[in-house]
């Protein structure tokens, strides 16, 4: 057996998305929507500001992608919520219309935390909450629901730093607490929003 080797954990953005009901489909439309993926999340990320120097080359789920984003000034968790979300929603819907026999849907989950790295690529609890939100079955539940092009689920992490405090283009009424996990033993709830959406949630915010 090789010698493990575990670097120091490094605080990461992370992003991941999945396509809806891609195991329905064939091999061969499942490599066309592959390939349309992660066409539309480049040209979000280009369109939103998040270069190649921001963050790590895509980490392939199989249908879906992880994205892990450095922290930089340039990136700032608002800039995933307020712009790089719906830009991809909009891209998604665009090409929706534009090829109706081919259309398909997303899960997105945006997350942050430790992150480790070994020769093998990124691991931690933090990706597994990212990972384990983005199959949750509430969240495909909700997907179901709507006519919308994607979903979005965030972590309690997320949604206390960042969602909570109202930043601009955020709006917490928006999110509601509809994903219960168990990682590890420990509760990892998600909130869930349709972007573009216009739906409030008149339920209690947590303080």
């Amino acid at each position: 057996m090789g010698t493990l080797s575990v670097f120091p954990p490094l605080h990461r953005s992370m992003v991941a998305v999945d396509i809806e009901g891609s195991t329905t489909r064939t091999n061969p439309a499942r490599g066309q929507l592959r390939q349309v993926m992660y066409d539309l999340l480049e040209d979000a990320f280009v369109a939103s500001g998040i270069l190649e120097e921001h963050r790590h080359p895509l980490i392939d789920r199989g249908d879906g992608v992880l994205v892990l984003i450095r922290p930089v000034d340039q990136v700032p968790k608002t800039l995933l919520l307020n712009t790089f979300i719906p830009v991809l929603n909009e891209l998604l819907a665009r090409y929706n219309v534009r090829e109706p026999d081919s259309c398909f849907r997303l899960r997105a989950a945006v997350n942050a935390g430790e992150v480790h790295y070994d020769q093998r690529g990124p691991f931690g609890e933090a990706v597994d909450v990212t990972c384990r939100l983005l199959d949750a079955p509430e969240l495909k539940a909700r997907l179901k629901q709507t006519l919308a092009p994607l979903v979005l689920v965030v972590s309690e992490y997320i949604y206390r730093s960042v969602i909570w405090h109202g930043y601009d283009g955020i709006d917490g009424r928006a999110f509601a607490p509809l994903v219960h996990l168990e990682v590890g033993g420990n509760p990892q709830p998600g909130w869930v929003c349709v972007p573009g959406e216009e739906f409030a949630f008149d339920d209690e915010r947590p303080a």
